[in-house]
Parts: C-alpha cells; sequence; structure tokens
C-alpha cells in the first residue's frame, strides 16, 4: 500500500469515528484490514492526533470560515481537514504534500467544490 492509500485509509478512520465514536485502535484494524501494530505508525499517529485534538482543530478551522462553521460541514470534510491539521502538527510532511494530498481526497470523496474550501482552510492554517 503506498503513502497516497495510507492517508486516504487514515481519513475513513477519522470519518468513522466521527459517526460512532468506537475504540480508535479497532477502528484501524477495521480500515486497514491488519493488526494496529502493522499499520505505519505514522498513520496511526496522525489518527490518534486528529481525534485526541479535534476540538482544538475544529476551532483553528471556525477560525478560517467566514460564513460557514466546523460543525456545518460534512463528516468527510471534517475528517479530511482535521487530519490535515494532524499532518501540520506532526511537522514530518511538507506543507504542500499535506495540502495536495488532501485535496485529492477531497476530488475523491466530496461534492465537487469542496477541494476549494479544504485547500483554503488548509493554506490557511
Amino acid at each position: 500500500m503506498n503513502r497516497h492509500e495510507e492517508r486516504e485509509k487514515a481519513m475513513i478512520t477519522v470519518y468513522e469515528y466521527l459517526l460512532d465514536e468506537r475504540d480508535v485502535h479497532e477502528l484501524i484494524e477495521d480500515t486497514y484490514e491488519c493488526p494496529v501494530k502493522e499499520v505505519d505508525s505514522y498513520f496511526v499517529n496522525v489518527i490518534e492526533t486528529s481525534i485526541k485534538n479535534r476540538e482544538r482543530y475544529a476551532s483553528y478551522i471556525d477560525e478560517v470560515l467566514k460564513d460557514w462553521s466546523y460543525d456545518r460541514l460534512g463528516m468527510i470534510e471534517k475528517a479530511i481537514l482535521l487530519n490535515g491539521c494532524a499532518e501540520f502538527d506532526l511537522k514530518q510532511i511538507s506543507a504542500a504534500v499535506i495540502i495536495d494530498e488532501s485535496v485529492e481526497m477531497a476530488k475523491k470523496y466530496c461534492e465537487p467544490q469542496a477541494y476549494k474550501l479544504i485547500n483554503r482552510v488548509l493554506d490557511i492554517i
């Protein structure tokens, strides 16, 4: 599995958590279809950081959104943005890669124009 696919699975895991606050490691194992110890530790860390800091990240996102709010975003958009914020916090990947990967996921999984919002928010954060 390449990094892009792992990043998508990390987003899906956070999305599933937002829908149903189950045990994070169970969600990781369900999504990645393997034990947590076999998942790239970077992505486990991204998922855990996203969930642990979701309220703080939501407040950052709210500051950027002018006529909208984090609470009004779709769950997939939230998951993409939370993971993007977590990756910024972890400081292991360049901002350009994080934004590009997040925009690509938005183009694949979200409404047609949602990628613009994802790009704008992450570019400002």
